[in-house]
C-alpha cells in the first residue's frame, strides 16, 4: 500500500514539476475559450480547406480543434508541456493526419511551408521575440503569415482587424 502512494505521489510531483517548468520557459497553459476561438475563425480570420494553422504553445489543443472543425488541411501544434501534447493528440485523434502535435519550442520551430495563419496566446513580455521569428519564417518560406493574437497586441504593428480579445496581423515575407 506505501509503494502505491509514493508512486502516486510521484506523479503529481512531475505533473506539478512539467507545468512549472512551461512557466520559466514561456507562457503558462491558460485553457482558451472555444466559444472565442470559434469567433475569431469566422469573424477575424474565415479558417478554411486552403489554410494550415500553426498554434505555438497549443496546449490542449483546442484551437487545432476547432481549425479542423473549419476546415483547415492542417492544424500544426508546437507545445513545450508532453502531458497536454497527449491530451492535444487525443482529443485530435479522429482528424488523422489533418492534425499534428508536436513537441517544441516556439521561438525555434520551423513552421511548415504551407503555414496561412498562426495563431498563439502568449505573454506580452515574449512578444517581441515570437514576432521576430514569425517574421523570420515569413521571409524563409516565401509568403505573408497572418497572425492571430489572443489577449496581447503585437509591438509596434498595428492590427489589420480585431475581435474582442483577439488582434489579427499580416507578417509579410
Amino acid at each position: 500500500m506505501i509503494w502505491v502512494s509514493a508512486v502516486i505521489i510521484a506523479l503529481l510531483l512531475a505533473f506539478v514539476l512539467i507545468f512549472m517548468c512551461t512557466v520559466f520557459i514561456g507562457a503558462p497553459y491558460v485553457p482558451s475559450l472555444k466559444r472565442e476561438i470559434e469567433e475569431s475563425m469566422t469573424n477575424l480570420y474565415k479558417v478554411s480547406e486552403k489554410d494550415c494553422l500553426v498554434d505555438l504553445g497549443s496546449g490542449d489543443g483546442v484551437v487545432l480543434k476547432c481549425a479542423c472543425e473549419h476546415g483547415a488541411k492542417l492544424a500544426y501544434g508546437v507545445e513545450i508541456n508532453s502531458f497536454l501534447i497527449w491530451i492535444s493528440r487525443w482529443r485530435l485523434r479522429k482528424y488523422g493526419d489533418r492534425a499534428k502535435v508536436v513537441l517544441g519550442n516556439i521561438y525555434t520551430v520551423k513552421l511548415p511551408k504551407e503555414t496561412t495563419v498562426v495563431y498563439l496566446f502568449g505573454d506580452s513580455r515574449d512578444n517581441k521575440r515570437i514576432l521576430r521569428h514569425i517574421r523570420a519564417e515569413a521571409k524563409r518560406i516565401g509568403h505573408p503569415i497572418y497572425l492571430i493574437s489572443n489577449a496581447f497586441t503585437m509591438p509596434d504593428m498595428k492590427a489589420v482587424k480585431n475581435h474582442r480579445t483577439h488582434f489579427l496581423y499580416k507578417i509579410d515575407n
